[in-house]
């Protein structure tokens, strides 16, 4: 699909052109910032959501550095190793083969 600029159709590699001489015309001074939102924009959507996202304001509360603790403890006892998924699935009466990998992307 062309996009029209200033009255006329670019396609894919105009537009590139387009851009190219558009990033020359910029002053030195902005030049680290328009690298910056370049690159923004060709972070995967997840990252881009977490770079964006709201900082973490809420205080941390007594329950929660108990439940830290609690967590710490849990894993040093088994040697900082987890519960297989395996045996997760297992305790609901289900197997890896009960989800299929995504294909599609």
């Amino acid at each position: 699909m062309a996009m029209m600029v200033s009255g006329r159709a670019m396609n894919g590699a105009t537009e590139k052109h387009h851009a190219h001489e558009l990033i020359e015309r910029l002053p030195d001074s902005q030049i680290a910032t328009t690298i910056r939102f370049l690159e923004f924009m060709l972070l995967d959507p997840m990252a881009r959501a977490v770079a964006t996202a709201a900082p973490d304001d809420e205080p941390v509360t007594e329950q929660d550095r108990r439940r830290l603790h609690t967590g710490q403890a849990w894993f040093a006892q088994r040697g900082g190793k987890g519960i297989p998924m395996e045996e997760v699935l297992a305790d609901f009466g289900l197997k890896p083969e009960d989800f299929p990998p995504d294909d599609t992307q």
